[in-house]
């Protein structure tokens, strides 16, 4: 039996929730960090919309840079055995857990201390969930499987990450921040005992020696034609989907105007319908497979975002409906571009030995994404006359826009990228 025979051979529901549930926290961390935190800081403690996106950009470009780096101390840890990865998982954990703390309970409140204090917690946060997060990555990635069988690895991991996001999405407003510190904690001690119990991955004999020598390791992906043109298409349909992401909350408290009870309900069924999205898209990639597949989500996502460019005050229901559709395109944006990574690192012979080279560029676009669409999109609304709180018709128009219209172009220009760099040419 080959390794990739015998890795997902075993890999059954059991194990699936064991390596998965690592998902739920780093998911869970991410909501309030990317979509949350620009809100609070705004609207709690008076942070100008300049300064603060100044700030994320920064910080989510220094996170994004270290990625590659992390991913290469990720491979040396698997080369030397999967104990010294949990090992190295743990301590990452645990000063996640600690930055969180730090980012959201800040003992400052003029602007100047407040913008300091944020960037030292961001950078301790997001250098923890980087590790984490490739560290876990890799683990799934080395599982091996045919498209089917990686396809569920990468939904379990993602799957959980869901719930962790609907949670997450739900807890602030009903808990308060204090409890939801805690069931965040709670949740990363949990799922890393869970995986602790998880099966360990194959790894290339010998690769502990080899590695020190490899210092063109890090580099090695963008040697694969493949890479590059699956990397190409995951950033531009990332900024898609990280630009309404950022301005999400403006667009419903300000171009909606709906209460600040109904977010939950909004975020809830986004993530909610994303979550019983990916038993079909699984079944899909079954049938189309998993390019094909992940080309319809886009589709989708451009057609409902067309939609949601009608939307203004009051329309709150059809809102719901948008995000509801909207969350069934993400469903497919977060099952199927992993699991299309993975299948390209084994084609390339790089399985077992340099997954953390690879999840490491992989999360540095994906940081790139975010970075750009908090340091371009909230200046860009700024000089534009858009603040927090207007209802100036050109604003809103604005601000309308950049949610709806923006994501539509760059959906479509994914979509034709995917079709041409990868669909067409293995048909």
């Amino acid at each position: 039996m080959s390794a990739a025979q015998h890795s997902s051979a075993g890999f059954d529901w059991q194990q699936g929730w064991r390596y998965g549930l690592m998902g739920l926290p780093l998911a869970f961390v991410a909501l309030p960090l990317y979509v949350l935190l620009p809100n609070h800081y705004a609207r709690s403690f008076g942070v100008p919309l300049a300064a603060l996106g100044a700030l994320l950009l920064g910080t989510r470009l220094f996170d994004a840079l270290i990625d590659p780096l992390l991913g290469r101390l990720s491979d040396r840890l698997f080369a030397r055995s999967p104990r010294a990865v949990l090992g190295a998982a743990g301590l990452a954990a645990l000063l996640l857990a600690l930055g969180f703390v730090l980012l959201f309970f800040p003992p400052l409140r003029s602007s100047d201390e407040l913008l300091l204090w944020a960037g030292a917690s961001l950078l301790l946060t997001y250098a923890a969930f980087s590790a984490l997060s490739v560290m876990h990555q890799s683990w799934g990635a080395m599982l091996g499987g045919d498209e089917v069988q990686r396809s569920r690895i990468v939904a379990w991991r993602e799957g959980l990450g869901l719930a962790g996001v609907i949670l997450a999405s739900i807890t602030p407003s009903v808990l308060g921040l204090p409890a939801t510190a805690a069931i965040f904690v709670l949740a990363l001690v949990l799922a890393w005992l869970a995986w602790c119990r998880a099966r360990p991955p194959q790894t290339a004999p010998g690769l502990e020696a080899a590695l020190p020598n490899q210092a063109s390791s890090l580099w090695l992906p963008f040697s694969r034609p493949a890479f590059r043109a699956l990397l190409l298409v995951f950033i531009v349909n990332g900024i898609a989907s990280a630009v309404p992401a950022t301005l999400l909350l403006f667009f419903i408290q300000d171009c909606l105007q709906a209460p600040e009870a109904m977010q939950p309900l909004f975020l809830g069924s986004y993530f909610f319908c994303a979550a019983l999205s990916i038993p079909l898209w699984l079944r899909l990639v079954g049938r189309f497979g998993l390019a094909r597949t992940w080309g319809l989500g886009m589709l989708l996502s451009l057609g409902v975002f067309v939609f949601a460019a009608r939307l203004g005050a009051g329309d709150i229901a059809a809102f719901v409906l948008v995000c509801a559709l909207s969350g069934v395109g993400l469903g497919a944006d977060l099952a199927l571009p992993g699991a299309l990574l993975a299948g390209g690192i084994a084609n390339s012979g790089d399985r077992g030995r340099f997954e953390g080279a690879y999840f490491g560029w992989w999360n540095f676009a994906s940081k790139l994404n975010l970075a750009l669409a908090a340091g371009l999109a909230l200046p860009a609304l700024g000089a534009l006359g858009y603040v927090p709180g207007s209802r100036d018709a050109q604003a809103l128009d604005m601000l309308s826009a950049a949610y709806c219209l923006l994501p539509c172009a760059l959906k479509l220009l994914a979509a034709t990228l995917l079709y041409t760099l990868i669909i067409r040419r293995n048909p």
